[in-house]
């Protein structure tokens, strides 16, 4: 009984300093919000923040990665959490390499940025099956998304698993962690709507869920108008400002802002104007936007075969602020740091009152907040997406531009429009720095000895592969009486083949006969093409593949690839014959797969022909090479322009799949940041190759002794691979003489000056760069973009000179942009701008 008690004094004792830590804890650290803010640990925030996928990515870039976000303005790091690569089978589970989400969160932890966790569990975000496992499909009376209780028990066993990670690692503002928001669901709104009633009752149950968790911080669902309370509904899209929550006292939140857009194979490359992101987000923030996320901050790439779509392609750029490598892509990096900036001079008032809208014309307005401490914020905003507008506010005349928005920190001073780019421009280039000797190997087709499955009738892709390949061969014979007609008159029979995707390979008596392929739109193909036959049996071998399992839509549980007939064979003296439901053979893989001829050991295991003796563009074929990594620290990639379709992989390390010979459809021209943006605006690489380089990261490379391993499905040619650097070619600057700068503000409200100051053109290459040339420098009326700049009719003629004399030979160098630099004022009564490109080497 003594000890009892004592016991009971002791557990008393404890929860006594239990519930004290927690109390100490909720009053040091928390988050909560109001319709204007998101308050952490007391202090009303307009949050800045970007995603950065760390899958996408790897471990050794991470740090540089959040650096460069913490640089540009950023405050949160936002990411999904990737299902399917943390639990690829029932119960086993997987946190290391580019899966490590606990090193990653405690990396943004360390640089002092927050982190928005997108738990999900479904992300959709272009990935394989939308981030669930693909094992879930096959859980016994399952039905994905919806009120059905297989799925809902592992989507809170999955979500629980990753909450209860982030509370043993104190990762939660409500610990004295850096996640200060979480999502449950993704973009569900849509869905349910289609389901009904079943979807209603999922959203209360997931709802209610993630809250019952405990995290201490708030949830957000997006794209979701009915997010039961306390749930925060939020925006998704490339322009958010027409959004509102679904209660007044919640902030507006926008969850992605999309800086670009992801790259299909088949597609061209999309492009977003920086003016017009800037543009979008200002109009958000003068709306009384509280939360804004770039989706993506940082797309990286879709290594390995976790692309979805089907047909997205290997990089997932998304002409993010920093590329695919690693590297700031300018302009729209800068131009967003200098929005940022001028937003945060505004944040007092912006999270102390509502706006009030002024009308200044037919097509402008402001938007003024005014706090009781004083402090006051004002954005004037021009839609008209073809002509300047003068406008008086505050008895000042201000000039903008068409589409943009100028801010005013002060209500008097304008530090920042949203169409005037201050920040420099960079031109890359891919430069080749080696060549490769190669080695090959032919992936014979498939017989039916190495057959795993025989039965009647075609087998659904997925459901027998349970995508551990892309690759499916089915495999039937055929006999051909000798009377057939088109063994005498050469008209051979037509095959006919139906498959719901996503790409097919046929051959006929292990020849190549045909192949064809779907698209991102419609990923379902028909080969129907004439196939050589000869009397007697012949053999019929489809080889299915497919290109990422879809990642949007309901009822993935029935989702479906490959062949699913009808086959048939047209063109006989009996008419046509349907194959469909005769004896097929399967076989899941390649027997290249199968021996691990991407690694060190199974590479071993073949004997590989020599490059002199190498079959030209054979289909079906493996090749390697050991090569040595390049000197110097500049982010790697291989060129594949000369092949055809495939798959890479680096020292066992799976790049990705490769397809240039699938060239982009659409249509591309000059693009214009003026009126509204959509994917399909702004696109490049119409006619070439959707994506050509494919991301080779520096941490996966040896000094010494590295092994490239190809698998080539068409029969591309090797010899035209190289390994290239990606570096600045180019730097430009394109500035107004009078335009705004955070700079020339600071300096006038600080007493400094008493005028307005000019702005300047500032200039750097990489470091280990130099500018080595003036390539084009015109002070006046140029006219152009970066790269291809011209003169105006007028034209300082000692532009060239200001910049030599200042710029070539330095890494980097400021330029006031004023008359006197440039030799006097060629024309005196016209708005000049400066432009110029310097070459860096």
């Amino acid at each position: 009984m003594g000890s009892r008690i004592v016991m009971r004094k002791v557990l008393g004792i404890s929860k006594a300093l239990v519930f004290l830590f927690l109390w100490v804890s909720s009053v040091t650290a928390s988050v909560s919000y109001d319709h204007k803010a998101i308050i952490v640990n007391g202090q009303r925030r307009i949050l800045l923040s970007g995603s950065i996928h760390y899958p996408r990515s790897t471990p050794e870039m991470w740090p540089d990665l959040i650096q460069k976000a913490k640089d540009g303005g950023l405050d949160v790091i936002q990411t999904y959490v990737f299902w399917n690569g943390h639990e690829p089978s029932p119960g086993k589970y997987y946190f290391d390499g580019r899966y490590d989400l606990v090193r990653f969160i405690k990396l943004v932890k360390q640089s002092g940025l927050y982190v928005h966790l997108r738990i999900g569990p479904y992300v959709c975000a272009e990935w394989n099956f939308g981030g669930f496992p693909v094992w879930l499909k096959y859980v016994p009376g399952i039905s994905f998304r919806t009120d059905n209780e297989p799925f809902k028990a592992a989507m809170q066993g999955f979500t629980t698993k990753i909450v209860n990670m982030m509370k043993a690692e104190r990762l939660f503002e409500s610990q004295g962690g850096p996640i200060i928001m979480s999502q449950i669901e993704n973009e569900y709104g849509p869905m349910e709507y289609e389901i009904g009633a079943r979807g209603e009752s999922y959203t209360k149950w997931a709802a209610e869920m993630a809250v019952g968790l405990g995290t201490g911080v708030p949830w957000v669902m997006c794209k979701q108008d009915d997010a039961p309370d306390p749930i925060i509904n939020a925006c998704n899209g490339f322009y958010c400002d027409w959004f509102s929550p679904n209660k007044a006292y919640k902030p507006k939140m926008w969850t992605e802002a999309w800086t670009g857009w992801f790259t299909g194979f088949g597609g061209p490359v999309p492009h977003r104007p920086a003016e017009d992101l800037a543009f979008a987000v200002a109009r958000f923030i003068q709306k009384g936007g509280a939360f804004i996320n770039y989706y993506m901050y940082h797309g990286g790439t879709n290594f390995g075969r976790t692309a979805g779509g089907p047909f997205i392609a290997t990089s997932y750029d998304y002409d993010a602020p920093i590329d695919e490598y690693g590297l700031l892509r300018q302009p729209k990096w800068g131009h967003l740091k200098d929005l940022h900036r001028a937003i945060k001079l505004c944040e007092p008032a912006l999270v102390s009152a509502d706006p009030t809208v002024m009308p200044l014309g037919n097509y402008q307005e402001a938007h003024v907040f005014k706090s009781k401490s004083g402090a006051c914020a004002a954005f004037l905003a021009n839609y008209n997406s073809k002509f300047f507008a003068k406008v008086a506010f505050e008895n000042m005349h201000y000039n903008l531009p068409p589409w943009s928005i100028s801010i005013l920190p002060d209500c008097k001073n304008t530090v920042f429009n949203t169409a005037r780019v201050g920040a420099q421009s960079a031109q890359m280039k891919m430069t080749p720095v080696k060549g490769f000797s190669w080695q090959s190997y032919n992936e014979e087709t498939t017989s039916y000895e190495d057959t795993s499955i025989t039965m009647a009738g075609l087998l659904e892709q997925i459901n027998t592969t349970r995508d551990v390949s892309d690759y499916l061969w089915y495999i039937t014979d055929v006999k051909i009486d000798p009377n057939e007609q088109f063994l005498k008159n050469g008209q051979y029979p037509v095959l006919t083949v139906l498959s719901a995707g996503h790409a097919l390979h046929v051959f006929i008596n292990d020849q190549l006969s045909g192949t064809a392929y779907g698209s991102l739109d419609y990923p379902k193909l028909t080969f129907s093409e004439n196939v050589k036959l000869r009397a007697g049996f012949n053999k019929i071998s489809l080889l299915s593949i497919s290109v990422g399992l879809p990642n949007v839509g309901v009822h993935f549980e029935t989702w479906n690839a490959g062949v699913l007939g009808p086959v048939m064979l047209k063109g006989l003296n009996e008419g046509k014959r349907d194959l469909s439901w005769q004896k097929w053979s399967y076989k899941i893989g390649l027997k290249g797969e199968a021996l691990g001829l991407h690694s060190l050991s199974g590479s071993s295991s073949v004997e590989w022909v020599e490059g002199s003796l190498m079959a030209q563009k054979q289909p079906l074929t493996w090749y390697k090479t050991i090569f040595n990594a390049p000197a110097g620290n500049d982010p790697l990639a291989l060129d594949m322009g000369s092949m055809g379709k495939g798959q890479i992989w680096i020292n066992g390390q799976h790049v990705g799949r490769y397809w240039p010979a699938y060239k982009a459809s659409g249509t591309c021209g000059e693009c214009s940041y003026t009126g509204t943006y959509s994917e399909n605006k702004c696109q490049t690489n119409c006619g070439e190759a959707s994506q050509r380089w494919y991301h080779v990261p520096s941490s996966w490379l040896n000094p010494t002794g590295n092994l490239l391993v190809l698998f080539e499905e068409w029969g591309g040619n090797p010899a035209g691979i190289s390994l290239t650097r990606r570096t600045i070619e180019s730097v430009c600057a394109d500035i107004y003489e009078w335009q705004p700068t955070l700079m020339n503000w600071q300096m006038q409200a600080s007493g400094k000056v008493n005028r307005p100051l000019r702005p300047k053109a500032h200039l750097w290459c990489a470091p280990g760069q130099k500018i080595t040339s003036i390539k084009f420098a015109s002070f006046g009326t140029p006219e152009g973009v970066c790269g291809s700049f011209r003169e105006g009719n007028c034209h300082a003629h000692n532009s060239y000179d200001a910049f030599e004399k200042i710029c070539v030979g330095q890494q980097s160098c400021s330029v006031i942009v004023a008359p006197e630099i440039f030799g006097g004022d060629p024309c005196p009564s016209v708005m000049k701008k400066l432009s110029v490109e310097a070459v860096c080497s």
